[in-house]
């Protein structure tokens, strides 16, 4: 199967849309797929593609979101249309599809191949964040784009709800993968440990974005704890003013591949306090590395935590919520050791192989349905 992947993100960038737009060329290839990723050019990223990336990759001009300059907006031009006639995809794939994939979806439709649509990130909620209003006119073109698209797939149930709840059709829940192998219990390291606790009996992380949708400014409390140890691995928009606002807390910006495993299965306690997530692959990442893990109950944590079994749903946007959590957690290591085996088990299994088969079995559908309509 050829497959056009246009995506907002693509490696050298770190983010959820990035790390699963690669992971899902990964397994195309692995599957004896011939898929073509397009993404925006990045300032750090080769005009050719990165290296990571198991697939040829064409990048297209593109420009930093204001407020927000990690995150790129592809510029429109006519390359989109000539790669994609050019690659003569069976089917195109779009990540998180905004600008650079509602001009995909425009050219898929005049080609007349069949498009899936995977929404990763809720946009009406960056929109109000970074351009001071627009949430109503995000959510616009998010339905215009999805409604185009031959099938959806969301994250989670609460962004399957939040899509049908504005109108979007055919859509379908898509969970993310896990690389169970490398976020894992035995990682953990006593040295490493030792040198983030500081003395302190309690180890507590944090591991995402920087910006101001993910509230992380809910750990205050929390790092005040006595005998806790907070530490928060990441970077963005809000360090600067995080490491005013926390000064408790130990900031080891951005870590990535076996050295973040490290750091994840190390902890005691994991925390996100984000309660905009579609899904939130940190909490998986924390998960599988057997830590069990306090969120708020809302968005994809909803799902992946189970409360009283694998960690601990607290009220959004509440930090006395979330310190209380962690403090329960903290006054007992049987607690948080059975907890973190029951956390591991819970998606130690959704490798991205099973998700990519998952992925696939979708695409088969739309294939199938665009098969059955010509006949």
């Amino acid at each position: 199967m050829r497959v056009a992947l246009v995506t907002e993100s693509f490696p050298p960038d770190v983010n959820g849309v990035a790390h699963c737009a690669l992971e899902t060329a990964r397994h195309l290839v692995r599957r004896g797929h011939d898929p073509l990723v397009i993404a925006p050019l990045g300032g750090a990223a080769p005009a050719s593609g990165s290296q990571e990336s198991p697939c040829p990759v064409v990048r297209v001009p593109s420009m930093p979101l204001p407020g927000y300059p990690q995150v790129r907006i592809a510029l429109p031009g006519r390359r989109l249309s000539a790669v994609l006639a050019e690659h003569r995809p069976d089917l195109v794939h779009l990540a998180s599809p905004f600008v650079l994939g509602a001009r995909a979806m425009a050219a898929a439709a005049r080609l007349r191949v069949p498009a899936v649509a995977v929404y990763q990130t809720d946009l009406g909620r960056y929109a109000r964040t970074y351009l001071g209003g627009g949430g109503a006119a995000a959510w616009r073109r998010i339905k215009a784009v999805h409604a185009a698209a031959d099938r959806t797939l969301a994250p989670s149930s609460a962004a399957l709800r939040d899509l049908t709840e504005h109108g979007v059709p055919r859509v379908h829940l898509w969970p993310r993968g896990v690389d169970s192998e490398r976020f894992h219990p035995g990682r953990r390291d006593a040295v490493l440990r030792s040198s983030l606790v500081a003395g302190r009996e309690l180890l507590v992380g944090y591991v995402g974005r920087l910006a101001p949708e993910k509230d992380v400014r809910l750990l205050a409390e929390t790092s005040r704890l006595p005998g806790v140890r907070t530490v928060v691995v990441g970077d963005g928009p809000s360090a600067a003013g995080l490491r005013t606002a926390l000064p408790e807390v130990r900031f080891m910006g951005r870590r990535t591949g076996d050295e973040l495993a490290r750091i994840h299965a190390s902890l005691d306690v994991f925390v996100h306090t984000g309660p905009y997530e579609t899904f939130c692959q940190t909490v998986q990442e924390a998960m599988a590395s057997g830590v069990p893990v306090v969120a708020p109950r809302a968005g994809g944590p909803v799902d992946l935590v189970d409360h009283g079994r694998t960690g601990l749903l607290v009220t959004p946007g509440d930090g006395a919520a979330f310190r209380d959590a962690v403090r329960f957690l903290g006054g007992s290591a049987e607690l948080r050791a059975r907890y973190g085996a029951a956390a591991r088990g819970a998606v130690a299994e959704r490798t991205w192989a099973a998700v990519g088969d998952l992925l696939l079995g979708h695409y088969e559908a739309v294939l199938g349905d665009r098969t059955a309509v010509a006949a």
